[in-house]
């Protein structure tokens, strides 16, 4: 039943960032899926389930495979230590945490295109994209808590 649910967030948040935009920037809600599936299963179910939808949005974007499912498993890893075992987590912790881990995933991924393929786009219009994605992306940190604190809290 997990799974099912899993494909169908999944799924849910490709339709959003194709009809959603904050000043004509599409979120990056995929990453917030990551960063949840890392922080809430380990770092080896994250790093999967990032391989996954990075092959899945590379795959939709029409360029070539590679710098989606490659940044999307990094945040799968990483965000796995924001769940305590090696921070404590705090609600500080996880907007900061996540801010950080969309701008990691977009930066490899830019740079991932702009070095095996042509740039996608200016670096300052780059930068402004990243920005705006971490902003968007920043209060669900809030919001998204690891496990062992769903059951104190």
């Amino acid at each position: 039943m997990t799974y099912i649910l899993w494909v169908v967030i999944i799924l849910f948040t490709f339709f959003m960032k194709e009809k959603v935009s904050f000043f004509d920037v599409a979120p990056n809600f995929t990453a917030v899926l990551v960063y949840y599936a890392g922080m809430r299963k380990g770092e080896l179910q994250g790093m999967f389930l990032g391989s996954l939808i990075g092959f899945i949005e590379d795959s939709l974007s029409g360029a070539f495979l590679g710098p989606n499912l490659l940044s999307k498993s990094i945040v799968g890893y990483f965000s796995s230590f924001m769940s305590g075992s090696f921070f404590r987590w705090t609600p500080l912790l996880g907007l900061i945490g996540i801010s950080v881990l969309t701008l990691i995933d977009n930066a490899l991924v830019f740079a991932s295109r702009s070095f095996f393929d042509r740039m996608p786009t200016s670096m300052k219009a780059a930068v402004f994209i990243t920005i705006i994605q971490s902003l968007i992306n920043a209060p669900l940190g809030l919001l998204l808590k690891p496990k062992d604190m769903q059951k104190t809290a």
